[in-house]
């Protein structure tokens, strides 16, 4: 038997038990769908971290008091229980790092702001070096940024994200307005361009204002983030790490032999540890969608052997008429293959749907990937096969005298 008529025949054998095959395509159509929404949504998230942490570039690297990224209760109540970075720390490493071709340092609160009427109470207000929006890419789409003549004199002017502007300031110029934030005004200079969210968190809702100027309300002894630019990724960037190492720990009075009393993190520290643990939820989320793959082959493999025993008569007069047993084999293979495709290319978008859903709803990033859509389709096809080879080894092993007896 040609290929082409063992098709024909299982399109017209799957036609004519619709709602049959529909309730048996479910099951694949929830595994591959699963398998489809966890890569995509890993995906994303492997690309928005390596997107995120590449704005500051590779030659960018940051020391802090504590890690970003804490996985236990013992480590956070050890990091806490450090000195905190202070701005004069900060001032010490720019005046004698050798191979530091430029740094900024910035503190971090969240607070309210104020203008006229309208008000914000979850606003990001950032103390900023003057160096640190061109540390970490932001760029000014009006007006000007801050100098380092704002931070020298402590003035009182502030660069703004875009939801600032668009709350505070609708429909009109922002550049030359009051803000007050936690109550202390401030002149707006200038609009940085939009960042965009991450995981469902806006990056617009802040204030950036001189760190020293930041430091009159908040206080001088909160610690504060450094960042370091290098120059250039490799060598140059590992060698001026550990001269900042050495003058840190020499600075914090670190004893030889102790681990350092900080943390100095490059961005391919923070994005292989993000890329790890976003692989391994996606590695234990993919297996449990795996398992929904596995009982739709079950079902395949149980409705396939109903449909051998309902057409046993057919099988009968096949053979009679000279169907060999291969012929047979081929047809219910065809059946349980193409099954079991149709409900992958259902996952498939299903799959993806529910990715942009969550998208959409949460703000968690997804990326299709084409690979993905392959392996979806080729994964549900495989396990229609797999599943279809003992029905059709059964309708194949039938004796047609049997089979032509059959009620």
């Amino acid at each position: 038997m040609e290929l082409k008529e063992a098709l024909k025949l299982a399109l017209q054998s799957l036609w004519a038990n619709k709602l049959r095959t529909v309730l048996t395509l479910l099951g694949v159509v929830i595994g591959v769908a699963s398998v489809i929404a966890v890569v995509t949504l890993v995906n994303g998230a492997n690309t928005f971290v390596v997107t995120k942490f590449s704005n500051y570039g590779a030659d960018v690297f940051t020391i802090t008091k504590q890690p970003a990224i804490i996985t236990s209760t013992d480590d956070y109540v050890r990091f806490q229980k450090r000195k905190p970075i202070l701005f004069d720390d900060f001032k010490y490493i720019e005046e004698n790092c050798k191979r530091c071709i430029g740094m900024g340092a910035q503190q971090v609160t969240t607070g309210k702001l104020v203008h006229g009427t309208q008000a914000i109470t979850d606003a990001s207000i950032r103390g900023y070096t003057w160096q640190m929006p061109h540390l970490q890419n932001l760029n000014i789409t009006s007006g000007r940024d801050l100098t380092a003549s704002d931070e020298e004199h402590g003035s009182h002017v502030a660069v703004i994200g875009t939801d600032v502007q668009e709350n505070l300031f609708p429909g009109i110029d922002p550049i030359g307005q009051e803000i007050r934030a936690d109550g202390t005004p401030y002149t707006v200079v200038g609009v940085i361009e939009k960042q965009g969210s991450t995981f469902g968190q806006s990056q617009d809702n802040f204030i950036g204002v001189p760190l020293t100027t930041f430091q009159k309300d908040y206080g001088t002894q909160k610690t504060v983030t450094i960042y370091v630019k290098a120059g250039a990724a490799g060598d140059p960037l590992e060698a001026a790490a550990d001269e900042v190492r050495v003058l840190m720990r020499a600075r914090r009075h670190d004893l030889p032999g102790t681990p350092n009393s900080f943390e100095l993190d490059t961005n391919n520290t923070l994005v292989g540890f993000a890329s790890q643990l976003t692989n391994s939820f996606g590695a234990v989320a993919g297996a449990i969608a795996l398992i929904s793959l596995v009982v739709g082959g079950i079902v395949i493999m149980n409705i396939m052997l109903v449909s051998v025993t309902e057409r046993t008569r057919e099988i009968g007069i096949r053979k009679a008429l000279g169907a060999r047993r291969q012929d047979i084999l081929l047809q219910f293979l065809i059946e349980s293959g193409l099954m079991a495709l149709v409900g992958g290319a259902f996952g498939v978008f299903g799959g993806v749907a529910v990715a942009e859903v969550a998208t959409l709803v949460t703000g968690f990033p997804s990326t299709v990937a084409f690979w993905s859509v392959l392996a979806g389709l080729v994964m549900a096809t495989t396990t229609g096969l797999f599943f279809g080879v003992y029905p059709a080894r059964k309708a194949a092993d039938l004796d047609p005298i049997v089979a032509l007896r059959a009620d």
